[in-house]
């Protein structure tokens, strides 16, 4: 049966390389399957991360608006809360 094989094959060094990639590619906990779903998740994970920078910087741009004068402030409350003053009516127009 040995005899069959190409000389190649029957190295020591080569069967036992051969043993060791299957190894790695298949059975090891570190394989290429998992490497590649845990690369996919880390790209979701900075993309998300980055999501989030944005909304931040959102976020303390409305702060520095609203911690302003009162007229920002005032500003701020009819645009984002939708208040008015008692004597006047709001008006909301939707853009479809």
């Amino acid at each position: 049966m040995w005899k069959k094989l190409p000389k190649a094959f029957r190295n020591f060094y080569v069967i036992t390389g051969l043993i060791f990639f299957v190894w790695m590619l298949f059975l090891d906990s570190n394989d290429l399957i998992s490497r590649y779903r845990l690369s996919a998740k880390l790209r979701a994970l900075e993309n998300e991360k980055e999501y989030y920078r944005q909304k931040i910087k959102e976020v303390e741009q409305d702060k520095h608006e609203l911690f302003g004068d009162r007229e920002s402030l005032e500003k701020f409350a009819r645009e984002k809360y939708l208040m008015k003053k008692d004597n006047e009516d709001v008006f909301v127009i939707v853009e479809e």
